[in-house]
């Protein structure tokens, strides 16, 4: 049985998708980008502020289903530009402190609405 996660404290869906998902033990969120929750817009500034907002975007996520960064076992990390990975490992570094979990991280053509990063998370509980 699956259970659909949705909050108001992380983006909405930008299409026919949920936030995240659980099954058994294990919750999936959607790919999160910068997207202010209150606004709607990307927060201001580069990568950095973009990776903190994505990662904000998923704790969000994860909390709505009783869980933190913790939990979370692996991320895939989309890059619009892989020159750009050093910033971004330094601001996910500090999200993911003490046994980080597994990460992929990818450059990509495009993102929804030209975002420079987004993230992905798998989590147990």
């Amino acid at each position: 049985m699956k259970e659909i996660i949705s909050t108001q404290a992380a983006p909405a869906a930008l299409g026919p998708y949920s936030q995240g998902v659980g099954a058994g033990g294990i919750v999936i969120t959607s790919g999160q980008i910068a997207l202010d929750p209150a606004t709607g817009n990307f927060v201001e500034g580069g990568i950095a502020e973009q990776t903190r907002q994505c990662l904000k975007n998923v704790q969000a996520v994860l909390a709505q289903a009783g869980l933190t960064l913790e939990n979370v076992i692996k991320t895939t990390v989309f890059l619009k530009d892989m020159n750009d990975f050093a910033a971004m490992n330094e601001v996910y570094a500090t999200f993911f402190t003490s046994d980080p979990p597994a990460r992929s991280a990818v450059q990509v053509g495009k993102l929804p609405k030209d975002a420079m990063v987004e993230i992905e998370a798998i989590a147990v509980r």
